[in-house]
């Protein structure tokens, strides 16, 4: 990739479109990015939230941005280069989403860091889409809803057209836009206090006495969610290991497993290490958890993680969980594990609010690819778990394939497994978001929270029966 020169100390903007490059064109994260880059980058706090608020609208707002440069420019969005392309979405984004941003500043920013790439050779193509954007933007005509509601949400709200018509079809048009429309709104920076160090009202107190606006999460006991975007490595407690940076919807699922202080559990898909560290605080740091996955860089974030909360009871190494076996247990013998959480991999379709480059990157094989996938680690696995004990079965996604059928496919005598009510293990005000088939499930415009889904399974004995 052709490399640019911004001067991210001088302009805010210059960063953003390098790191709009990177997810576009190398297939990065914008968080990750967004953290490393802005760590070094020697802007005030309202600068780094002006370049966090450019890249993740930009992103959400992609197709939406294409669908207006569109009209105004002579050749295809689809074939400018890429970082011209990212470069005209940054400056339709200032005007048609951050309207605030005057529409002259976007055109002269823009205009000016296009002279920066290549010799200046794309500067007049945006400075002539830009100038005609600014004043006719608005009325460009979108699909007919009436005629054409799935290609009118698909622009309207900036998805994909097939993942909208899957929504639509699940949910119905009217709440599927609402979902749409909540997939554009940024997510709430939440930490999971670490309960092995202390309680959620001395972390509340400590954070606001640094001048941090946080308030209790909603639904989780141990969630607290901050009200300004701060790095969670520059929060005071931190280096101490307080707390740790976990979506509110990802702290019920440990809550779900519920293992208990002694216990031996298998995290079977465990980085980055969030859940794993939730289940060791829920055991009070006494007996085992097992974490696997498949990549060393995993593992390590696991570890680090692990020693940063103070953490004993944590054993991380690198294994594939859809082949690998406890050592020393043999198959027909009785498993070896209380209790295991299959995070499975998945299409992260619950997570746009976070992680919007995701609804442009996946596709419907990809859905089915991973159901495959996540089929083959549950029933793998299960065969390690005691009679009696708990199987939880968990994504971040709303695809229907990755959840409840890979559950059903799970259950009945020939697996050894029925549904177990979770509703027992959550707090009173998490109880709502389990359905009457047992299973947990979060949604971005019902819930404010990421789209989740968890279903917790125990295992009969050779009688066929839950023992007691």
């Amino acid at each position: 990739m052709p490399k640019v020169h911004p001067t991210p100390a001088a302009d805010p903007r210059a960063l953003a479109w390098e790191i709009l490059r990177r997810v576009e064109e190398g297939g990065a994260f914008a968080d990750a990015l967004l953290g490393h880059r802005l760590a070094g980058s020697g802007f005030s706090a309202r600068d780094q939230g002006l370049v966090t608020r450019l890249v993740y609208a930009t992103i959400a707002w992609q197709g939406f941005l294409d669908h207006i440069a569109g009209a105004f420019s002579r050749r295809p969005v689809s074939e400018l280069d890429p970082p011209v392309r990212t470069l005209l979405r940054l400056g339709l984004c200032q005007m048609c989403v951050l309207t605030r941003i005057p529409a002259f500043a976007a055109v002269d920013t823009s205009v000016r860091l296009a002279r920066s790439f290549r010799g200046g050779a794309a500067a007049g193509l945006l400075n002539a889409v830009l100038r005609r954007a600014a004043t006719g933007w608005r009325n460009v005509a979108l699909p007919d809803r009436a005629i054409d509601p799935a290609g009118f949400l698909s622009v309207r709200w900036s998805h994909p057209r097939w993942l909208v018509e899957r929504w639509v079809a699940a949910y119905g048009l009217d709440e599927a836009e609402r979902l749409l429309q909540a997939n554009n709104e940024a997510a709430p920076s939440v930490l999971r206090l670490n309960r092995m160090k202390g309680d959620a009202a001395s972390l509340l107190a400590r954070l606001r006495g640094a001048g941090v606006d946080a308030v209790p999460s909603r639904f989780a006991p141990c969630g607290v969610q901050l009200e300004q975007g701060a790095g969670p490595d520059a929060l005071p407690g931190y280096d101490e290991g307080l707390f740790c940076a976990q979506g509110e919807a990802s702290q019920l699922v440990a809550l779900l497993v519920a293992p208990v202080p002694g216990a031996r559990v298998l995290d079977a898909c465990a980085a980055p290490g969030g859940k794993t560290t939730h289940l060791a605080e829920l055991m009070d740091d006494r007996g085992e958890v097992v974490a696997l996955d498949v990549h060393p860089r995993g593992v390590g974030r696991i570890v680090r993680l692990a020693d940063r909360l103070g953490l004993s009871s944590v054993r991380a190494q690198v294994a594939d969980a859809s082949v690998w076996q406890p050592p020393g247990w043999r198959p027909g013998t009785p498993g070896p594990f209380d209790a295991i959480l299959v995070d499975a991999p998945c299409s992260g379709l619950g997570t746009l609010r976070q992680h919007p480059e995701v609804k442009w990157r996946r596709t419907p094989s990809d859905v089915t690819t991973l159901a495959h996938l996540q089929r083959a680690v549950l029933s793998h696995v299960a065969a390690f778990v005691r009679p009696g004990g708990v199987l939880v079965y968990a994504t971040c996604t709303l695809s229907r394939e990755e959840n409840e059928d890979v559950v059903a496919a799970s259950l009945g005598a020939d697996t050894g497994f029925v549904m177990d009510d979770p509703r027992p293990l959550l707090p009173e005000p998490a109880r709502q978001l389990v359905g009457a088939d047992g299973c947990l499930r979060t949604l971005p415009h019902r819930d404010g929270l990421d789209g989740f889904f968890a279903a917790r399974l125990r295992r009969m004995d050779a009688g066929g029966k839950v023992p007691a």
